[in-house]
C-alpha cells in the first residue's frame, strides 16, 4: 500500500492540504521528532493523511500551518494516532494547539490486551500487513533537508494504515464493550502538556561506578554533572553528546585538573578537551 504524498513547502500547497483536510471527517497524524541529540525534542516533521493522500509539512520552513490548528480542536474531525502522547505535547509547545476527538490505537491496542503495542505489530495482528520500518531510521537526521527517498517512505507509513487500523480496532472494541474505557483513555490525552527536563539533584549517584568514588571525588561528579545539565539545557544538544556518563566519572578522578591531564584521558576525545575544557578545569580546581 503507497499512498501519495505532497511535500508541503509553499503556500499553494499549504491551502491545497487545508482544503484536503478541512473536508474530511478522519485525519491521520503523526510527526517525527529528534529526542536523541537534542536537550528539548526537536519537531522535524508533521504527516497528516486526509484520503488517501499525505501531507508532510515541514516545522523547519517557516511556513504558516496555523490552519491545524482549527482542525485538531474539531470536535467533529477525528485524528487517529499511534502513541500520540509526545506528539501532542511538542504540537502543544512548539504551535500553542489543542485537541479534540481523538483515537490513540497503541491504547485501544492496549485496552484490548495486547502485548506488543509497536505500530509494526498492531498492524501485522489486525490488518495482516509486514510494515518495514526500523529503529535506524527512527533515529535518522530529521532535520537535515532533503530528506532521503527511505525517511519519505517511513514517513508516510506512519499514516498508511491507520484508518483500517482505527476501523478494526474500534469495532472489537465495541465487541468487548469497552467504549467507556477508551472514550476516557482518549480524553485524558488531549489534556497531555510539555514539561521541561529537570535536574536531578541526586542523578550523579546514579551513574554506574559513582559509589565506588571516595567523598571528594563525588563532590566533582556532582558539579559535572549539574554543569552538563545546564550546558546542554542552554545548548539544547542532549546531554551525552556534550560528555557521557564515562567522561565526567573519569574526569572526577584526575588528581589535579588540567590541559594536560585532560589529555591523557583515554575516552575524552581532543574536540572535546580543546571546545570544553577551560570549564572544565575551572569547575574541578574551584572545589
Amino acid at each position: 500500500m503507497t499512498d501519495s504524498w505532497i511535500w508541503v513547502d509553499s503556500r499553494s500547497k499549504v491551502d491545497e492540504a487545508k482544503n484536503r483536510i478541512e473536508r474530511s471527517s478522519t485525519i491521520c497524524v503523526d510527526t517525527e521528532y529528534d529526542s536523541f541529540r537534542y536537550f528539548r525534542e526537536k519537531l522535524c516533521l508533521i504527516q497528516i493523511k486526509a484520503a488517501n493522500r499525505t501531507y508532510l509539512f515541514d516545522p523547519l520552513n517557516k511556513l504558516d500551518f496555523s490552519f491545524l490548528g482549527s482542525t485538531f480542536s474539531d470536535p467533529n474531525i477525528l485524528k487517529v494516532i499511534h502513541a500520540g502522547d509526545n506528539d501532542i505535547r511538542i504540537l502543544k509547545r512548539d504551535y500553542g494547539f489543542e485537541f479534540k476527538n481523538i483515537f490513540d490505537t497503541h491504547r485501544a491496542a492496549s485496552i484490548l490486551g495486547c502485548r506488543h503495542l509497536s505500530l509494526k505489530s498492531i498492524i501485522f495482528q489486525y490488518l495482516g500487513v509486514e510494515l518495514n520500518k526500523t529503529k535506524r531510521m527512527q533515529r535518522s537526521r530529521w532535520e537535515n533537508r532533503p530528506l532521503t527517498g527511505e525517511q519519505i517512505c517511513y514517513a508516510v507509513l506512519d499514516t498508511a494504515y491507520l484508518t483500517d487500523l482505527y476501523i478494526r480496532l474500534k469495532n472489537k472494541i465495541k465487541q468487548e464493550g469497552l467504549e467507556s474505557t477508551a472514550s476516557e483513555s482518549f480524553e485524558k490525552m488531549t489534556a497531555v502538556k510539555w514539561h521541561e527536563k529537570i535536574l536531578d539533584f541526586n542523578g550523579h549517584l546514579k551513574i554506574n561506578g559513582a559509589k565506588d568514588l571516595n567523598k571528594y571525588q563525588q563532590r566533582r561528579l556532582k558539579a559535572l554533572y549539574r554543569w552538563r545539565f545546564k550546558k546542554a539545557k542552554e545548548t539544547n544538544i542532549a546531554r551525552f553528546m556534550i560528555l557521557s556518563d564515562q567522561n565526567i566519572l573519569d574526569l572526577s578522578k584526575i588528581e589535579k585538573c588540567s590541559v594536560e591531564s585532560l589529555g591523557n584521558i583515554p575516552t575524552l576525545s581532543s574536540r572535546k578537551a580543546k571546545t570544553l575544557g577551560q570549564e572544565i578545569i575551572e569547575i574541578l580546581n574551584n572545589l
